[in-house]
């Protein structure tokens, strides 16, 4: 889960793109499915986790870097990204402590270097050596995926909020209030354009920021995380429904309104 307004990688061996079926372990167990080539590098970052890159389309990445806690994120990137051409970032682990119903505690955040609990504002967050570390190696595989100056950046998340529940918010960076109405519109054409194929799967409202007031802003990943460093970047959150039932339907969903979405205003 991201900051409130207030969650892959493994050992590989040929160079050539292999198929790698990974189990994910922290809130749960999920299989997560990723074509990777590896950089010459890639390694362990800590015994708490692994980050995986895939470069694709210069400047523009897909990542998600809470794919253990955040179930089926990884997945929902993995597939974007194979739809669309964009670079991938996917983290899993990271858990420093769990619960005895095997819940996080206690985690990196990855995409900002602090650690804290998981759906927790970011005043509760605290920046730690490990952390930093963690953080540091994220921004490098990030980079190594946008094979150059990083412009459009999308961050795919996923929250159980009740109140979340029946929507997708999308916080912004490089975003005006216009640009986040045509945003919203494009969203929701899109999603109404392949739910009349679909009538069992719910129209799930979504809100775009500064169009619109979220729950989940993204402000500490804006104030001292990745979301510094895109030109542009959409920050998306995604409630259950988007991400198990449905998950196939809004995948198709996103990717497709992110391609659209890249070419609505061109970059600087």
């Amino acid at each position: 889960m991201s900051d409130r307004n207030h969650g892959l990688g493994g050992h590989f061996g040929a160079p050539q793109l292999m198929l790698l079926s990974l189990l994910v372990y922290g809130c749960a167990t999920y299989p997560v499915t990723v074509e990777i080539e590896p950089p010459p590098a890639e390694r362990k970052v800590e015994p708490h986790g692994h980050i995986s890159t895939r470069p694709g389309r210069t400047g523009v990445v897909v990542a998600a870097p809470h794919g253990t806690c955040d179930p089926r994120t990884g997945d929902i990137a993995s597939e974007i990204a194979r739809r669309t051409g964009f670079g991938l970032v996917v983290a899993t682990g990271f858990t420093l402590e769990t619960g005895s119903d095997g819940r996080p505690l206690l985690r990196y955040h990855v995409n900002r270097p602090t650690e804290g609990k998981p759906g927790h504002g970011p005043s509760e967050d605290r920046a730690t050596p490990g952390a930093r570390r963690v953080y540091e190696a994220y921004e490098r595989h990030v980079q190594q995926a946008s094979a150059g100056p990083l412009r459009f950046y999308v961050e795919i998340h996923g929250n159980g909020r009740t109140e979340n529940a029946t929507r997708i918010e999308i916080a912004t960076v490089g975003v005006d209030h216009a640009h986040a109405a045509q945003l919203r519109a494009l969203f929701e054409l899109t999603r109404d354009a392949h739910l009349r194929g679909n009538r069992e799967a719910p129209r799930l409202d979504v809100r775009v920021e500064p169009a619109d007031p979220l729950f989940y802003a993204a402000s500490g990943t804006k104030r001292d995380g990745i979301l510094r460093r895109p030109e542009r970047a959409l920050h998306i959150e995604l409630p259950r429904a988007a991400r198990r039932d449905f998950r196939e339907i809004y995948t198709v969903i996103l990717a497709e309104f992110l391609a659209e979405a890249l070419a609505l205003r061109p970059l600087k």
